[in-house]
């Protein structure tokens, strides 16, 4: 066992030039990322087995296998057994967004609930630098002036049940509360994102990021391609081929969002690819499956369907988790109009000043670019959404979608979504279609706190 403490580790740090950071985590192993990647990959070819392997890494030292073989080989699936750590802060949703667009990502990020907004940056693409430009500060300046008045008025509208305790309804409200003004944040306020991966993903994953349309999100991949290098100095010197680089960078920036028009508010079937004689096949176990159970995975075999509808990016950006499904990377506009849930929510007379403000903030964003101008813009805006899973990820995604607990404009969406699933496949859904969108103050209780 090492001796080593937690304040002893090194860890690899990187300054963002808008004053973000990024930390690649040092676990203190004696055995490394890199190490164990490498003895997978002795072990898969060597039957003398693991204990001569360790021998041999005690030999040669941590990290010298690995630049022999790994880079020096070529073979990525090598990169698959080790995995880092990668914790980055002070960017924008976008960009969160941006490393989270892949099927293998894991990591967490931080929840708009859980973040004081009142001093939180907000990053101007312009320049890259946290300030409040004019749109930024007309939007803080109504979050934090609307808040208080909104508890309030949510107190009047959902009294306390007897049988709630004090603090969990106050967190239940404040819950709420944030719920509906987040609505009114723009995309470009910053948040902070955990990402873990094996060394191969991370090096995939960066290839596109460095390539992103947004500035912010090339220069934020060359940081992270920084600290990556520095903390597994042997598994990130990887050949850039010029022909490889131009193909991504110019599908990325024509051909990455979404730019399917006329998409339906409701939830539409837009291609039904899953073959229902091959359904058939399994109806027993279709058929049989008790709540809180997934479908079989082999169901899959069936096929995959597409679906279609438009969300908040608020939503969406809680939609965007799931990894089991093929989602297109939305472009934030106010093309589609704001959803009314969060206008609906508020008193009669914040909903007036939201209104004035929503036009202003539109009139304002026609003298940005594009692309920059998703910044700016308040989450509460629709996006059009496409997805296409197979039926055990759809019916998973659903069903966990559709619950109290999830915020009220993606549960009336999945409960929708639920509903044209059971129609079109003859299907039952576990869905709980009571009181949809009701305030429960159980959603306090979301939190991770100290025993």
């Amino acid at each position: 066992m090492s001796n080593t403490s937690i304040q002893d580790l090194t860890h690899t740090i990187e300054k963002l030039p808008w004053g973000g950071e990024l930390l690649v985590l040092n676990t203190g192993s004696i055995i490394t990322s890199e190490d164990t990647a490498m003895l997978q990959a002795l072990h898969s070819r060597d039957p003398k087995g693991i204990q001569s392997h360790l021998n041999k890494l005690a030999e040669k030292g941590s990290g010298n296998m690995m630049s022999s073989f790994y880079v020096g080989y070529g073979h990525k699936s090598i990169g698959d057994c080790g995995s880092t750590v990668i914790f980055i802060e002070g960017v924008s949703m976008l960009a969160a967004k941006a490393i989270q667009d892949y099927q293998l990502y894991n990591g967490q990020e931080c929840s708009t609930r859980y973040i004081d907004f009142k001093s939180q940056p907000f990053l101007n693409p312009e320049n890259l630098k946290n300030e409040d430009t004019p749109v930024y500060a007309k939007l803080r300046n109504a979050y934090v002036t609307w808040f208080p008045q909104l508890v309030d008025f949510l107190k009047k509208e959902n009294p306390r049940d007897d049988a709630e305790s004090e603090p969990m309804y106050e967190k239940g409200i404040k819950a709420r509360a944030f719920d509906i003004l987040r609505g009114f944040l723009p995309a470009g306020a910053t948040t902070n994102v955990a990402w873990t991966g094996t060394l191969r993903q991370i090096a995939d994953r960066l290839m596109y990021l460095r390539n992103h349309p947004l500035e912010e999100i090339r220069v934020l991949a060359e940081h992270i391609h920084t600290a990556i290098q520095k903390a597994h100095p042997n598994s990130f010197g990887h050949k850039l081929y010029e022909g490889t680089e131009a193909y991504n960078k110019e599908w990325m920036n024509t051909g990455y969002y979404n730019a399917r028009k006329n998409v339906s508010d409701n939830v539409v079937l837009a291609h039904d690819g899953i073959d229902k004689n091959m359904l058939e096949e399994y109806r027993a176990h279709i058929d049989s499956r008790p709540a809180k159970t997934e479908l079989p995975k082999p169901i899959g075999i069936a096929g995959n369907s597409l679906f279609s509808f438009t969300l908040d990016f608020g939503s969406w950006r809680d939609l965007q988790r799931h990894r089991a499904v093929v989602q297109l990377m939305p472009k934030l506009t106010t093309e589609y109009g704001f959803e009314s849930w969060y206008m609906e929510q508020l008193p009669e007379h914040i909903q007036t000043e939201a209104k004035t403000l929503l036009a202003e903030i539109e009139s304002q964003l026609q003298q940005i670019s594009e692309n920059e101008r998703q910044y700016f813009i308040p989450m509460g805006y629709k996006v059009p959404v496409h997805i296409s899973g197979d039926l055990p990820a759809l019916v998973y995604l659903i069903e966990l979608r559709a619950t109290r607990f999830v915020h009220p404009t993606l549960q009336t969406k999945a409960i929708e979504w639920g509903d044209l699933l059971e129609k079109t496949y003859n299907i039952k859904l576990h869905i709980d279609r009571n009181d949809i969108g009701r305030f429960d103050a159980k959603r306090g209780s979301q939190d991770i706190t100290e025993k």
